[in-house]
């Protein structure tokens, strides 16, 4: 059924008809919305059979959620930003217990200084816990990936986050195909533990591991990352046949059939760059896209064989490590690391700055030329980083960089010479 919603709506619709039985519940921006919307469901009657937790923090929120699925519930929860950092111990202590649980991070930037808005810093951070992590591009891909989410975390027990773009995903109404509930009950099917706390048959869960099998236990985690390379894949093929729709899956491509540069990128910003490549395809230049869905486990041997007859490869990233650079152009360069095709990372779209169609066509001509530095930071004002380095060099007493910029750019009121 059609419907015009919110995306948080459209999520959180998706999520109760996953039939969850515990939802761990926290309010931070922007995933608010959600968990307000599955709240109203519960107390309305809307969704049955659902315990709803109020909880005083994020750690707290999933700690409930691990307690829960580690009974035997299905269980959910959302978070984002620096919320998503304050739950970190429980982060591992899920994916290391093999929890099917799914949480969605609505993608927001990590202060100091603080910023509410979409960047991919958060859940990025949490890249190596040993959750699954796949990223939506549309609301529509939202509200389907969480429903293939609760699928493949009960399959492999393993949990699951479902990212979105912070604001510019949880916070735009656009038109979403809402599933029915016969559907989802069709596709996903009642929760069967592998592994479940039984007072009839006590076991405990956590325990002490030493070196002589740690490495093991972490092997292990590895190879059910392995596991959910070819059953992601099957779930989104399965996902087809009962809803209609191609949703899901490890990698989206775009137009690479002959292109001699490849775009490679995650979430919300795809449809810009889509909107850009054809407007180059247009002009004769051949560019292509690749979307990753899946970035945990991370699809090497896919975008290989996608980029197999690609010159050149241009991974816009929302998100970069400090001290050394661009997070996701590293993983794409070890998937092609073996060819000549330069791999360039461009930063974009940090804290919520606007990736625009003008500015990523001035870059994919740049990149079509071999113009481009391997690292670069689009739309970079570099007269006020440079303002702030030669100050840095002059006084002593040069103040805090956020604020100094922000008086720089007239923001607020120049106490900075």
């Amino acid at each position: 059924m059609l419907e015009q919603c919110e995306g948080s709506h459209g999520v959180a619709v998706a999520v109760a008809l996953s039939r969850p039985e515990v939802i761990c519940a926290y309010p931070i921006s922007p995933q608010t919305h959600i968990v307000e919307g599955l709240g109203e469901m519960v107390k309305s009657g809307a969704l049955t059979r659902c315990e709803f937790i109020n909880v005083e923090s994020e750690f707290a929120a999933l700690s409930v959620a691990i307690g829960a699925s580690a009974a035997g519930a299905r269980a959910y929860t959302a978070t984002a930003s620096q919320g998503l950092l304050f739950m970190a111990e429980a982060v591992y202590n899920a994916s290391g217990l093999g929890l099917p649980i799914v949480m969605t991070v609505a993608n927001r930037a990590i202060g100091a200084p603080i910023n509410i808005w979409n960047d991919h810093t958060d859940s990025m951070s949490m890249r190596d816990a040993g959750w699954l992590q796949i990223f939506a591009e549309s609301n529509q891909e939202a509200l389907d990936l969480h429903i293939q989410a609760f699928r493949i975390a009960e399959e492999l027990s393993l949990p699951v986050m479902v990212c979105m773009d912070g604001f510019i995903l949880t916070h735009a109404y656009e038109r979403v195909d809402m599933p029915e509930q016969a559907q989802v009950d069709h596709f996903l099917p009642p929760y069967e533990p592998r592994q479940v706390l039984d007072p009839n048959e006590p076991v405990t869960i956590g325990a002490m591991v030493g070196p002589e099998a740690f490495t093991e236990v972490r092997y292990l985690a590895h190879a059910k990352q392995m596991q959910a390379l070819e059953l992601i894949p099957q779930i989104a093929k399965e996902f087809k046949a009962v809803f209609g729709r191609d949703s899901g899956g490890l990698i989206k491509p775009y137009r690479l059939d002959d292109a001699d540069t490849v775009v490679i990128a995650l979430g919300s910003v795809l449809g810009t760059i889509k909107d850009t490549v054809d407007d180059l395809r247009a002009e004769g230049i051949k560019v292509g896209v690749l979307g990753i869905t899946s970035y945990r486990p991370f699809p090497i041997e896919a975008i290989r064989a996608a980029t197999a007859h690609a010159k050149r490869i241009v991974v816009i990233e929302k998100c970069f490590a400090v001290g050394i650079g661009g997070i996701v152009s590293r993983d794409v360069r070890s998937a092609v690391q073996s060819r000549p095709q330069q791999v360039y990372a461009v930063i974009a779209g940090l804290g919520g700055r606007a990736i625009t169609k003008a500015s990523l066509h001035r870059l994919l001509q740049d990149a079509v030329a071999d113009k481009l530095e391997l690292l670069t930071f689009l739309d970079l004002n570099w007269e006020v980083v440079n303002r702030v380095l030669d100050r840095e060099k002059t006084q002593r007493r040069s103040g805090p960089v956020a604020e100094g910029i922000l008086r720089d750019i007239g923001t607020v009121s120049s106490g900075i010479g």
